[in-house]
């Protein structure tokens, strides 16, 4: 969807809470993958894979300049024969390290290995962000957390495109200073929960 689209789609939604929520959990995904930071892993369910929304963020990340913010798709059929892009598996996620960022889409309820596995990565010390149609179990893993309503006035593939769109824009403030104090609480449970370094 290109930039005249989704303006569009913003002015038809203007007076919703889905511009500012689409904006606000864009804003935490864009400041969860800073330069130095770990990478973006992109995962969706065993049934739905977000190829649209990973291309949308490898263009978001070309054309705004931010390199990280291009995700490397975690497949649940992926095979050794597949393109290099296309041949990360869930066992990329039994890998993650502190400071990697793991972006789930789930338009419907995500299976329980997906979920034993997403929670061993924020305990592993990954920022976890979903987005998730309905309440599939998700939100008790997440960091930052946006729910779409299934039947509502937008669906999972709008509400992609809106966050993928707000990521990649220049003038998107990144937060900075105080965090809240769930966010405050969220990162010392995973601190104290987190695996001892690695040298122990």
């Amino acid at each position: 969807m290109d930039a005249v689209r989704v303006a569009l789609l913003r002015e038809v939604l203007a007076g919703t809470e889905w511009p500012g929520a689409t904006r606000r959990f864009a804003r935490v995904l864009r400041s969860s993958v800073v330069p130095q930071g770990g990478g973006l892993l992109l995962v969706g369910t065993e049934k739905y894979e977000p190829w649209h929304l990973a291309a949308h963020l490898v263009d978001e990340a070309a054309w705004s300049g931010l390199p990280e913010l291009t995700p490397t798709l975690v497949r649940h059929r992926a095979r050794p024969g597949d393109p290099a892009h296309l041949a990360v598996g869930l066992g990329r996620l039994e890998a993650v390290r502190r400071g990697e960022t793991v972006l789930v889409v789930a338009p419907g309820a995500p299976e329980e290995g997906l979920l034993e596995r997403v929670g061993d990565a924020r305990r592993a010390g990954a920022r976890v962000l979903v987005l998730e149609e309905g309440g599939g179990g998700l939100e008790g893993v997440a960091h930052e957390w946006l729910a779409v309503p299934g039947g509502g006035e937008v669906d999972m593939d709008m509400v992609q495109h809106l966050v993928s769109a707000a990521a990649g824009e220049n003038s998107l403030p990144v937060p900075r200073g105080r965090l809240r104090f769930r966010d405050r609480l969220s990162r010392l449970a995973d601190q104290l929960t987190s695996p001892p370094p690695s040298p122990w």
